[in-house]
């Protein structure tokens, strides 16, 4: 089991924050609120109520009330250590936004349906997504006290009950892994953050571990095939030198991905489990496939020589057999295919859903995990995923953000350019 690895002295323990957060989850109390923040005779004013409880961190009903004074102490710690987790980046000031993404996100929704009547479906869909963020922020705190693999298992419980039967029914993200991804899924002035919390993923579990490769590198490998279109000009090299962050985190992620397809394939299994990590596998290696295979690796990869060796040794290993198992995931226009999907930072992509469902006054049944992976080929959420994956690129479209001097849509569903992507890695690794 990990310890923790550090001597952080929480303002508030860790498991008394965790009991806090239980406590607002548990039971009806959520639905109280939302019913009586709804209360009121438009949209836009249910809103600014909500909106100033989230400020606060401070919640109230049925003369009930619960107090979440850890966010501030615990928002500062992360802060110094270089992530920013509830907050975004504003990349035309150049500063760290003031409102927590929730916040934003609500009043976007003000600006967009404010007059309209006031919705407990809304209010209880951002409430939820409130509460997801505060469980990303525990997520990078749970290294600070006791075992951070325990309590990274209690925040997955934490997350089932925001997703649960007392909740508004929208889905956010499947596991505690995917929290930690959000909650660093954001452009930060200051990286030194991800190496520290590289060094703390290692201690943790096989399980643990497992999760958060997949999960990184299904996000990472998104991510850096948009940076290769959009912000580098499909320049590899320039790539490489502006991500020294991202690719030590891709060889993680490969590492880890590799070990559990070689403990599956020493079980004989093949069956769901295997084909999402040979998805994932080709999702990571899609994105610069030659500096994780190739003879010369790229300088950003010489503090992960040892992670390095692992993915290499297996994947030379069983090249044959893999280079078969990819081949049935190339793009394809019909089916849905995260090939096709990519994106500037997964926390947009969450935040687009959750948008929509607010647009929509529903909730929607989708993660973001599930627009991650097109396996299995037959998925009957495969036609869902791809209507929100391009619904997703004609928000992005209607809001372009400014990429080396051009307008761009930051989420992109294209199955041209993931046949593209998907060629060009398939080559690099039969080469």
């Amino acid at each position: 089991m990990s310890t923790t690895g550090t001597s952080t002295t929480l303002t508030v323990p860790f498991d008394d924050a965790c009991a806090f957060v239980q406590t607002a989850l548990n039971g009806p109390f959520r639905r109280t609120l939302a019913a009586d923040f709804a209360d009121a005779p438009t949209l836009g004013q249910a809103l600014e109520r909500l909106r100033d409880a989230m400020r606060h961190h401070a919640w109230r009903a049925a003369e009930r009330r619960v107090d979440l004074g850890f966010v501030a102490p615990y928002d500062t710690q992360t802060r110094r250590e270089g992530f920013h987790a509830l907050h975004d980046w504003d990349g035309v000031r150049g500063v760290v936004n003031t409102d927590m993404i929730p916040v934003d996100v609500l009043t976007h929704l003000i600006d967009e349906r404010g007059s309209q009547p006031a919705d407990a479906t809304v209010v209880a869909i951002l409430l939820d997504y409130y509460f997801v963020y505060l469980l990303g922020l525990l997520a990078l705190r749970a290294w600070d006290e006791g075992d951070a693999d325990a309590n990274l298992e209690r925040l997955d419980g934490l997350l089932g009950a925001v997703q649960g039967e007392h909740g508004s029914g929208q889905r956010f993200v499947d596991d505690v892994e995917t929290l930690i991804l959000l909650a660093t899924s954001h452009y930060e002035p200051n990286e030194a953050g991800y190496d520290t919390l590289l060094h703390r993923s290692r201690a943790l579990t096989r399980s643990h571990q497992a999760k958060l490769s997949r999960v990184h590198a299904q996000s990472m490998g998104a991510h850096l095939r948009f940076g290769f279109e959009a912000t580098y000009g499909r320049d590899t090299v320039l790539m490489r030198d502006d991500n020294v962050t991202d690719y030590p985190w891709v060889c993680y992620a490969l590492a880890g991905i590799m070990r559990e397809y070689l403990r599956i394939r020493d079980a004989g299994a093949a069956d769901a489990a295997r084909e999402t990590i040979v998805e994932a596998m080709a999702n990571a290696l899609s994105c610069d496939a030659k500096a994780f295979v190739g003879d010369i690796p790229p300088t950003s990869l010489s503090t992960t020589a040892a992670e390095r060796k692992v993915f290499v040794d297996g994947f030379q290993a069983f090249r044959g057999d893999l280079i078969e198992e990819f081949e049935p995931l190339r793009p394809i226009d019909r089916a849905y295919s995260p090939f096709s999907f990519f994106f500037n930072f997964a926390q947009n992509v969450l935040k687009g859903t959750v948008i929509d469902a607010l647009l929509w006054g529903k909730a929607n049944a989708l993660s973001l995990n599930d627009l991650l992976t097109g396996v299995p080929p037959d998925d009957p959420k495969g036609p869902a995923k791809k209507t929100l994956a391009t619904t997703l690129m004609g928000y992005a479209r209607a809001n372009p953000d400014t990429i080396s001097g051009r307008l761009m849509p930051v989420i992109i569903y294209d199955p041209q350019a993931g046949r593209r992507a998907f060629g060009a890695m398939m080559r690099q690794i039969k080469s």
